[in-house]
């Protein structure tokens, strides 16, 4: 049984295709610039490379692009469209409806209802998902949220403390988002300590990032709250603000609620700290060594909430087991892997310098007198949607 699994950006399609016997990746492609008037496209079948340019006016032309792709004669690795038994996609936000599920009106529905808390994901994934159903009618598609690996957090750690009309009514929980990611870390996570009861804090930490504690394989607390926006400083995302801040901003700058949330979404998070220098680390710290005083204090503040929220996920397991790096500052981000665990040796946590520069990869990183391990573990979100879409096939 094969999966397609499906990472949507407003104007990109990204895929991988599983042979799921043996979970295998058999191809990755993808296609940028949806809409422009030519699109690249990409793929991979083991050692093949393809590249070309074509016109693609929306994403179901970019998943027929991807099927002929991976059905050439020559290259592919599939004889027809026939062999994909879904497409499973990395859902971002369905409200209340967590889990993974057979994509229906319903859920259309529910994606829609909360298309304000996740401007940059939730419209491209319906607009997508709509064209996909029309284009491909007669292959199943499958949204996989990143919201349900966090169904087991405690209430306690969910709720606002907002009037309980408004809980009951509205969509507001901190529901948490990575799910695939971190649920992929404590997998693995389980496999490399070979115990399933380990108490593991995940630090998915890239354009995005999120830091979530895990208890015997489950979610017990994370960062990220009602939205995509919130918890730690993203790229050019906020993280978390004061609501009282908006109506001081509105009149500062005269704009509208609207238009507001968009540049909190759009051009705060590292990007607006550093004075528009960048929202990409590496920029940052390339600046921050010419001495750009924004960019360093861009850098801290990222590294400050890192550790401020690490400090609450090691309360909500009552100590750690190991912590572990993944997401691509998370994997080769070794300054700020130094930075978030520096005087961390009364808590257990000691840092192998030598460890952390050379690390490549799924590696070990922690001195020998640490008594919790640290690890980098590249994480794999496509493999966990394709096993969670073969499993809502089943049933």
């Amino acid at each position: 049984m094969k999966i397609l699994v499906a990472n949507l950006g407003s104007t990109s399609f990204k895929y991988r295709l599983f042979d799921m016997t043996t979970e295998r990746q058999l191809a990755r492609g993808g296609v940028e610039r949806i809409g422009s008037p030519m699109s690249p496209c990409t793929i991979e079948i083991g050692s093949y490379k393809g590249a070309m340019e074509m016109q693609v006016p929306h994403h179901g032309v970019a998943v027929r692009a991807c099927v002929e792709q991976l059905t050439d004669p020559t290259n592919g690795c599939i004889q027809s469209a026939a062999d994909i038994s879904a497409i499973g996609f990395k859902a971002v936000h369905g409200g209340k409806l967590q889990g993974v599920f057979r994509i229906d009106q319903q859920v259309l529905d529910a994606m829609e209802q909360v298309n304000s808390v996740a401007p940059a994901h939730n419209p491209p994934y319906l607009a997508a998902m709509r064209q996909l159903a029309a284009t491909v009618p007669d292959i199943p598609l499958v949204a996989a949220f990143e919201t349900d690996f966090h169904r087991t957090i405690p209430m306690a750690r969910q709720y606002y403390a907002l009037p309980k009309a408004w809980s009951d009514a509205l969509p507001i929980r901190k529901w948490g988002f990575h799910g695939a990611s971190h649920r992929f870390i404590a997998t693995r996570s389980a496999e490399i300590l070979g115990r399933s009861d380990a108490r593991v804090i995940s630090l998915h930490l890239g354009g995005s990032s999120s830091l979530c504690a895990i208890a015997s394989g489950r979610s017990v607390a994370t960062t990220m709250g009602m939205s995509p926006q919130t918890g730690l400083p993203q790229n050019n995302r906020v993280g978390d603000l004061d609501p009282f801040c908006l109506p001081m901003i509105m009149e500062h700058t005269g704009l509208s609620l609207a238009d507001v949330l968009k540049k909190l979404s759009t051009e705060a998070g590292l990007l607006g700290i550093s004075g528009g220098v960048s929202g990409d680390i590496r920029d940052l710290e390339q600046a921050a060594d010419a001495g750009h005083a924004d960019a360093q204090l861009a850098l801290d503040v990222y590294v400050a909430e890192i550790r401020r929220q690490l400090g609450g996920m090691l309360v909500a397991l009552g100590g750690a087991d190991a912590l572990v790096f993944t997401g691509g500052i998370g994997e080769n981000g070794q300054r700020i892997r130094t930075a978030v665990c520096a005087g961390l040796s009364e808590l257990g946590i000691e840092l192998d310098a030598e460890r952390n520069q050379s690390a490549r990869g799924e590696s070990r990183l922690e001195s020998p007198g640490s008594r919790v391990q640290i690890w980098i573990i590249p994480t794999n979100e496509e493999l966990i949607v394709a096993r969670q879409t073969l499993g809502a096939l089943k049933g």
